[in-house]
């Protein structure tokens, strides 16, 4: 690679004789740099910076492994330099890359005041720390997903420099002839979202979800790309709900096998919710696309990035993910394609207003020329009503209904509204509200103890909360269903239940559902959207009466008699209003505005809007449209 040599010109000018330089590797988009002498990037912790500026690449320091101790007398070191209160819960070293990963919970500590620990840690044993902050309650798929990349970190250092090789090939980049798009699923419908955005040179899929709504056509028009899935130079994903991500481990029983790009967030929410598609599926007797294998290479060939961070995906492509606000590690994609030629944003899914989870979405982009906009509440009536009024109603809503003794089912997306909506019943409870037992059962249990480890990716607040062992995700409200106390939860009076899926088209929520359906006492209340096609919306549509089996194989008619809400305003997407605002805030504003992720209805009004109003080009795309950039 002509790269490398040029990375390795310039470290050689940089850094002093006495850094003793034994190695400079590439993997993926990151350069390794190994060192007999690592103290010298101690003394002048400048080096680092100065090289990752000029080289726009992230950076990462290894000891030559002829410093590498015995691992056991390694970690008997670690535990003598770090201090208790730490909590340590794993050390596991990793000799493809020098690394000890260290899982605390309190990583802070593992680090020490200026860094000094790690410091001691690498100038005593020689491994250079990699520090993970364990969650406040025990979590079996992250436990289980670092498990797997340790047992295979010899594999991930080879996927890694073929992945580099592809990325910084010696090709021309220069005249980008063309530059397209080709929607593949979730134009003008909400439910498997995915793009192809095509360069002479470069093939990149953004997304790849299932309509988990409905059994028609659930899965992408993969078959009308015109090559092999094994030609892909990336794939990158904007977040982890099934619609997005969904797909993408059929992708790799198809035979790709490349990176794919999201945050560390995003890698673990996604790998939960593929392991409990293949479980339900498999519960009702149904063939699954993919199997547990299929999940786990894609956890190898994951490639985090954090927001804002610039990184070549391709010899004519850089990616820079920034916040969406939607769910934990939701991302806007933003594509630097060629030296120019044309900059992309998708915003994915994305909340530009007020949330108790997460930060203000990102709205500032160095060039911005297309925008792919998603429009789930696009509609000229699609307005949210003030999110201070709906948790008003819906408190209101879960106070009547306990006054009748009567049990609340919240269905809940198991990332991301089910979070939100503990946040907010928490900060009822905590203002003297709400006295009354909330469960929680399903993925939402497994997806909270998820957000505790990465609350860099939270609000401020919650952040705050988290770091400091008071996460409001373990608050005394909330008790933990299992599916042995499910029986006696339906038989309790004036409690609530919070249970995904959100659109009632599987998991806990439908258990309780066929539980406390019949009675008028219950409600059940609706705070997220609800797939055309899926049972959450033929009850928001008023069925009464819904087929349902028996353990004994028999049929009977289950009558709707409870009541039932929708409370809008706690939606992780935007409302009409909003998606007008952001497009009026962004920076610099974009000359072009695709519409996707939403109904035809929605799309096609929003893009007049768009077209009419604030004089942008604006279009609304049907899935297998093509349409050029440049």
């Amino acid at each position: 690679m002509k790269i490398l040599k040029e990375i390795k010109d310039f470290v050689g000018e940089t850094l002093p004789s006495k850094a003793e330089i034994t190695k400079i590797e590439m993997e993926g988009p990151e350069v390794a740099i190994y060192t007999k002498n690592p103290a010298t990037f101690f003394e002048n912790e400048n080096y680092v910076a100065k090289i990752a500026f000029e080289l726009k690449k992230r950076i990462n320091i290894r000891t030559d492994k002829s410093l590498l101790i015995d691992q056991a007398e390694a970690k008997e070191k670690i535990m003598k330099l770090v201090p208790e209160d730490a909590g340590i819960k794993d050390i596991s070293f990793e000799k493809a890359f020098s690394e000890v990963t260290i899982e605390a919970v309190k990583p802070g500590l593992v680090i020490g005041k200026g860094g000094g620990t790690s410091k001691s840690i690498i100038l005593e044993t020689g491994w250079t720390p990699n520090i993970v902050r364990a969650p406040t309650q025990n979590s079996e798929i992250l436990r289980g997903i670092r498990h797997h990349l340790h047992r295979y970190a010899d594999e991930r250092k080879k996927i890694l420099q073929d992945t580099a090789k592809k990325i910084y090939a010696d090709a021309e980049t220069n005249g980008n002839d063309w530059v397209r798009m080709v929607a593949l699923g979730g134009f003008r419908q909400v439910g498997r979202s995915s793009i192809l955005v095509e360069t002479p040179s470069t093939k990149v899929l953004i997304d790849c979800g299932i309509n988990v709504a409905s059994n028609e056509k659930p899965y992408p028009y993969l078959d009308a790309l015109h090559f092999p899935l094994n030609e892909l130079d990336a794939v990158i994903v904007s977040h982890a709900h099934m619609d997005h991500g969904g797909f993408v481990p059929y992708l790799f029983k198809s035979g790709y096998r490349g990176p794919v790009y999201c945050t560390a967030p995003t890698r673990d929410l996604m790998a939960l919710l593929h392991f409990d598609y293949i479980d339900v599926l498999g519960k009702e007797r149904k063939e699954p696309a993919y199997n547990e294998s299929d999940v786990k290479e894609v956890i190898k060939y994951c490639i985090p990035r954090n927001y804002r961070e610039v990184t070549d995906i391709a010899p004519d492509m850089r990616l820079t993910l920034h916040n969406a606000a939607h769910i934990l590690g939701s991302s806007s994609v933003h594509l630097h394609i060629g030296k120019g030629a044309h900059n992309l944003v998708y915003t994915g899914d994305m909340k530009f207003g007020f949330t108790r989870l997460f930060n203000n979405v990102d709205i500032k982009y160095p060039r911005l020329e297309t925008l792919i906009l998603e429009s789930t509440y696009g509609g000229r009536d699609c307005i949210q009503p003030d999110r201070q009024d709906a948790e008003e109603r819906l408190l209101r809503v879960i106070k009547e209904t306990i006054q009748r003794d009567g049990n609340i089912l919240i269905p809940v997306f198991a990332v991301g509204r089910g979070q939100e909506i503990m946040l907010v019943l928490e900060n009822f409870y905590k203002k003297g509200l709400l006295d009354a037992k909330c469960y929680v059962d399903g993925m939402t249990r497994e997806a909270s103890a998820i957000h505790t480890a990465y609350p860099e990716y939270l609000r401020k607040g919650v952040q705050r909360r988290v770091l400091q062992n008071d996460s409001p995700f373990n608050a005394e409200i909330f008790e933990l269903a299992t599916s042995k106390t499910r029986d006696e939860i339906a038989e309790e009076k004036g409690v609530i239940i919070i249970a995904s899926s959100g659109m009632l088209t599987g998991g806990t929520s439908v258990a309780y559902l066929h539980k406390l359906a019949e009675s008028p006492d219950n409600a059940l209340i609706f705070v997220g959207y609800q797939g055309e096609g899926s049972l959450g919306r033929k009850i928001q549509s008023g069925i009464k009466s819904i087929p349902v089996t028996d353990a004994k194989g028999r049929t009977r008619a289950m009558q709707m008699a409870l009541r039932v809400e929708t409370i809008e305003g706690f939606s992780g997407h935007s409302d009409r209003n909003q998606l007008v605002s952001y497009i009026r805030n962004l920076k610099p504003k974009p000359k072009r505005v695709l519409i996707g992720h939403g109904e035809k209805s929605n799309a096609l009004d929003l893009s007049r809007y768009i077209s009419s109003k604030m004089g942008i080009n604006a279009t609304a795309l049907r899935n297998l449209d093509a349409a050029r950039l440049r």
